[in-house]
């Protein structure tokens, strides 16, 4: 069967790991141009100082878009590009950049999805407490109105924040990802009730700001649980490791969503925390509840999960040799099933699948193409996945591809090849891959070809 007929069919990508320029027409410095100086912190010393160039060969780079037929080009605005100190006076030549983007887009028939923040947060407000500041909301709200005011007479799709689960956790708790630090629980969770203050006065801006009727959302981990079986106690159990709060961390649904769609913080989740639980505010749940348009749900892994002995929900571990992507990822389709639909049965709110996809030993063949049907065969199975989802009543509305061509994996450097198109970073050169001719007919065909 055939998907809906307005579904969105997209890739996705992020400023900081395509555009490079790090230093160029008046940027100024985030915390990942910062820890990527960090020795050690990144794979053999990779920075995103070029990355994939696109800064210089965005018009290269929509011209792959059209080729493929995308529908939609989910990209994100570079914070300290157009605030170089994070707040005051704008950078014209940086929010030119995203004009002629934005632009070139639009005159080849793709739809620009802007994603506020996918964690390139400008230095000049680290060095001021950064997410652990009470002024940092009122920071981003002034970042969103500049970038609605400027872009919004052209874009209608908008995410406020990628990833907090993520950010936060690995940024913040772990130290293996910018900023690097390590904070104890107490002020990882106050980074975390800041960032969804922030959320809210984003999703407030763009409503009033905007030229055209706008599309709110975000994109938030779908952390991924499915049942071992199709009965009802293994269900239950599987929604019940997707949302409770279990651990003293921040990977979790409903730490983040529920204050966004029930006004409150999950009762698991404040018992667990206790005293560390951030404060909150009167009024703070008046903004972080700001409506929204859609769930954004990224989703890479999750978990097999049944009902143990005990009543509670206990992972199923997987047989000897299961697959895995190259970073070591499980290869598990039903999570593209049960997520959405999970999600979906409990906020009651569209979703769109603004981040799928593998890492894959790719390279350059003898042939000069890149063969890489691995990526082939799993898009193909979470796509159906979708699909059941789809025809089951999970209204899901769009796919986003991670990612439109290899880029800068975080802390994993160049090592990490994600991309429907490979590029040769000394050279600069992009080479569709077989997945990418793949992806141009699944479009075509509306997802009949699956």
């Amino acid at each position: 069967m055939p998907f809906p007929t307005n579904f969105v069919w997209g890739a996705a990508s992020a400023a900081y790991q395509v555009e490079g320029a790090a230093y160029e027409d008046g940027k100024g410095l985030n915390t990942w141009d910062m820890f990527c100086r960090t020795p050690g912190a990144i794979w053999e010393g990779n920075t995103g100082e070029v990355a994939c160039d696109q800064y210089h060969r965005y018009r290269d780079d929509v011209a792959i878009m059209k080729a493929m037929g995308l529908k939609a080009y989910r990209l994100s605005i570079n914070w300290s590009r157009v605030l170089p100190e994070g707040t005051g006076n704008p950078n014209p030549k940086g929010l030119a950049f995203y004009d002629a983007l934005i632009d070139e887009l639009l005159a080849n028939g793709i739809t620009p999805w802007v994603t506020l923040f996918h964690w390139d947060y400008p230095c000049e407000l680290y060095w001021r407490g950064g997410w652990l500041n009470p002024d940092s909301s009122d920071w981003f709200a002034e970042y969103a109105k500049l970038v609605v005011d400027h872009l919004s007479d052209r874009v209608q799709h908008w995410m406020t924040i990628n990833e907090p689960q993520v950010f936060l956790q690995m940024g913040h708790i772990d130290g293996t990802h910018a900023p690097g630090l390590k904070l104890a629980l107490p002020e990882a969770l106050r980074t975390a009730h800041n960032v969804l203050l922030s959320h809210g006065k984003a999703v407030q801006a763009i409503r009033a700001g905007a030229k055209k009727l706008p599309q709110v959302g975000f994109a938030f981990v779908g952390v991924a649980n499915f049942p071992d079986s199709e009965k009802p106690e293994d269900i239950e159990a599987a929604r019940m490791a997707s949302f409770n709060v279990y651990q003293k961390d921040l990977w979790s649904n409903s730490w983040f969503a529920d204050p966004i769609f029930l006004k409150h913080y999950p009762d698991d989740g404040l018992k667990l925390f206790g005293a560390a639980a951030p404060k909150v505010n009167p009024g703070d749940m008046d903004i972080i509840s700001q409506p929204v348009d859609f769930y954004g749900m990224n989703t890479y892994f999750g978990a097999r999960i049944r009902r143990g002995a005990n009543g509670l929900p206990e992972e199923v571990q997987p047989p000897v040799g299961h697959t895995v992507t190259l970073f070591h990822w499980r290869i598990l389709p039903e999570t593209l099933y049960w997520t959405p639909r999970f999600l979906y049965e409990r906020y009651k709110i569209p979703v769109y699948i603004t981040e799928n996809g593998m890492s894959d030993i790719d390279f350059v063949h003898l042939d000069g193409k890149v063969h890489d049907p691995q990526r082939i065969d799993f898009t193909r199975r979470y796509l159906r996945m979708v699909r059941k989802a789809i025809e089951d009543g999970v209204d899901i509305r769009g796919y986003f591809h991670w990612s439109l061509m290899d880029n800068f994996e975080w802390a994993e450097g160049f090592r990490q090849r994600f991309g429907l198109v490979y590029i040769d970073y000394p050279t600069g050169r992009r080479i569709p891959k077989d997945s990418a001719d793949w992806y141009k007919q699944v479009i075509a065909t509306n997802g009949e070809n699956l």
